[in-house]
C-alpha cells in the first residue's frame, strides 16, 4: 500500500499542473469581456482546422448553385473586415446539403451547407448566420473546448488517484461518476459558447451594416422549421445547443448592445 506522504505527492502533482495551466492559459474573449482558457498552440489548432476541413471537401459535395454561392461570398466579404481575428486564412464553401446548419474551424474555415437558405430569407439573416460562425472562430470555442475537456480528464484521473488502494470497483465508479459529469457540464459549457457567438455575431452584422435584429428572425425562422420538422427531443441539460426560444431571448435582451453599433 502506498504511502500517505507518496499519496500526497502523487495528488499534488497534478493539482500544480492544472492550477499553472490556469494561471497562465488564460486570454480575453474580444468585445465579450470574458476569460477563455485554451491550452492548445494557435498554430496547432489551426492546422487541426485546415486538415478538418480539406477532409470534409472532399467528402461533401460543393454546390453548383450560382445564386447561393454569391450571397454566402457577399456576406463575408463584408463580415470579413469588421471581425477582431489575426491571421486567420479565411475559406467560405458552400456545401450541397438540405440540413440548415453552417460551421466554422478554427484557422478560418467556414462550411454552409445549402439548407441554411430554408430559414435565412435575406442577406442581413445569412449575416447572422456567418457572423455567429466567425464568432467561434475569434472566441477560440474549439480550442477551448479541447483545453476544457483534457483539464477534465486530469480531473478525473486524480479523482481515480485520491480513490487509490485496491478497490477497483469503487475507484471505477468515482471515476465513471466525474466523467458523466464532466459531459454534462462541456454540454452547458458548449451551450454557453453557441450564446455568446450569437450575441457576438450579432454585433459583427451591425457592424457590417446587417441590422442585428434580423438575427432574431433567423432564429425563429429555425423555430418553426425546427417545429415543422417535429421538435428536438433531446432534454436541453443533455443538450449541446440552446433552446431556440433560449436563443432568440438572449438575442433580443443584447438588442441594445447590437443597434448601438448599426450604421
Amino acid at each position: 500500500m502506498m504511502s500517505r506522504k507518496h499519496h500526497h505527492l502523487r495528488l499534488a502533482i497534478p493539482g500544480a499542473l492544472a492550477l499553472s495551466l490556469i494561471l497562465f492559459a488564460c486570454t480575453t474573449v474580444p468585445d465579450a469581456g470574458r476569460s477563455s482558457f485554451n491550452i492548445i498552440p494557435q498554430a496547432h489548432l489551426s492546422q487541426m482546422g485546415l486538415t478538418e476541413f480539406e477532409k470534409i471537401k472532399s467528402q461533401k459535395k460543393l454546390s453548383q448553385n450560382s445564386t447561393q454561392r454569391a450571397a454566402v461570398r457577399s456576406v463575408a466579404e463584408r463580415l470579413k473586415p469588421v471581425v477582431p481575428v489575426q491571421n486567420a486564412h479565411w475559406e467560405f464553401v458552400l456545401f450541397e446539403d438540405s440540413a440548415p446548419n453552417a460551421f466554422a474551424l478554427p484557422g478560418g474555415k467556414v462550411g454552409v451547407n445549402t439548407g441554411i437558405f430554408k430559414v435565412a430569407h435575406n442577406d442581413a439573416q445569412l449575416a447572422a448566420v456567418i457572423g455567429h460562425e466567425l464568432a467561434h472562430v475569434v472566441a477560440g470555442h474549439s480550442g477551448e473546448r479541447l483545453s476544457t475537456g483534457l483539464l477534465g480528464a486530469v480531473g478525473a484521473a486524480v479523482i481515480g488517484a485520491a480513490i487509490g488502494g485496491d478497490d477497483t470497483a469503487t475507484r471505477n465508479i468515482a471515476t465513471g461518476a466525474a466523467g458523466a459529469a464532466v459531459m454534462v457540464g462541456m454540454r452547458s459549457f458548449s451551450r454557453g459558447q453557441e450564446l455568446e457567438a450569437d450575441r457576438l455575431g450579432a454585433l459583427y452584422m451591425a457592424r457590417a451594416g446587417y441590422d442585428p435584429r434580423q438575427s432574431v428572425t433567423l432564429w425563429k425562422n429555425f423555430a418553426d422549421h425546427t417545429r415543422r420538422q417535429g421538435g428536438s427531443r433531446v432534454p436541453a441539460f443533455l443538450s449541446t445547443h440552446p433552446l431556440d426560444s433560449t436563443r432568440i431571448a438572449n438575442l433580443e435582451s443584447f438588442m441594445p448592445r447590437a443597434l448601438s453599433e448599426y450604421h
